[in-house]
């Protein structure tokens, strides 16, 4: 179901992560069926697009210029106030329902500001526009057999990857976004697999940068995925090496143990940096 709405709350969070803030949602949630995905938590089913985003950008804009604290360089940009358009949505995916390029254009002129966001889809329509380094695509990568059980119908991994080096000869910025990194029995193997395929397809080594975010579930995800036959709940739900967590909504998150995790993220460094030391982790969690 898609519904179009006049966003009223314009609120920017603080991210620090993927990028430096979080812009209002031009689009709450996702059409996409991807076993993990954490809007579906808040919104199970359709999408809201925003009418009003002549209003978003505004607010955008008032906030680069007179209530951003970063200070640059930092890990998310050496130059630009980075904010993540995406946080609620695959902009990528429901493009097609935005004047998108009336957003890209926004960013591309902006001195100050500049666009991000994560996509498991690959954006072929976004070929035709040069944002000229102003707009940053992360594609979100894991092993292909996992993906094909946790996020169906998204696009294959190889086709991902090969696609970096095009989206960067467009005058995209290009990152990868390993996320989520599920643990399971050889997990080892596969990603030693996903990295060398990065190193024989990417070209642009000196500039692919990279963000790893291990997996976090949520105990009503977890009932909701299998009340609907969802896949992969064993994959994902593994108590004996996962702890709970609740999150500052109030709700029941699980992740993996403290101590497990801090191995898991050593090993996942190892492999990694092995394989393609060249593209540098900014942030693992």
């Amino acid at each position: 179901m898609l519904e179009k709405v006049i966003r009223k709350t314009f609120t920017i969070r603080e991210s620090g992560r993927s990028s430096d803030y979080i812009t209002p949602s031009f689009g709450y949630g996702c059409l996409l069926a991807c076993s993990y995905c954490y809007m579906k938590r808040h919104k199970p089913e359709g999408l809201s697009i925003a009418r009003n985003i002549g209003d978003i950008l505004t607010s955008i804009n008032d906030h680069a210029y007179f209530y951003s604290t970063v200070e640059k360089p930092n890990q998310t940009d050496e130059e630009y106030v980075t904010y993540d358009i995406a946080c609620n949505e695959d902009f990528a995916l429901h493009s097609k329902y935005y004047n998108w390029e009336y957003i890209f254009e926004f960013f591309r002129d902006h001195p100050v500001a500049k666009a991000t966001f994560a996509t498991k889809i690959i954006p072929i329509n976004f070929l035709s526009f040069n944002p000229q380094n102003k707009v940053r695509i992360r594609f979100s990568l894991m092993p292909q057999k996992i993906s094909d059980i946790l996020e169906p119908k998204t696009s294959k991994i190889i086709d991902r990857i090969k696609a970096i080096d095009t989206f960067i000869d467009s005058g995209y910025d290009v990152h990868v976004n390993f996320s989520p990194v599920v643990v399971y029995k050889g997990w080892e193997k596969d990603y030693e697999e996903l990295f060398h395929m990065l190193n024989d397809y990417v070209d642009y080594k000196s500039i692919v940068k990279a963000e790893v975010i291990f997996l976090t579930h949520n105990e009503d995800k977890h009932k909701y995925n299998l009340a609907n036959n969802i896949p992969g709940e064993e994959l994902m739900w593994t108590p004996s090496i996962q702890e709970t967590k609740t999150s500052q909504y109030g709700g029941k998150n699980v992740r993996y143990q403290h101590n497990l995790k801090k191995d898991f993220i050593s090993t996942f460094i190892r492999i990694h940096d092995e394989i393609i030391p060249w593209n540098t982790i900014r942030y693992i969690f």
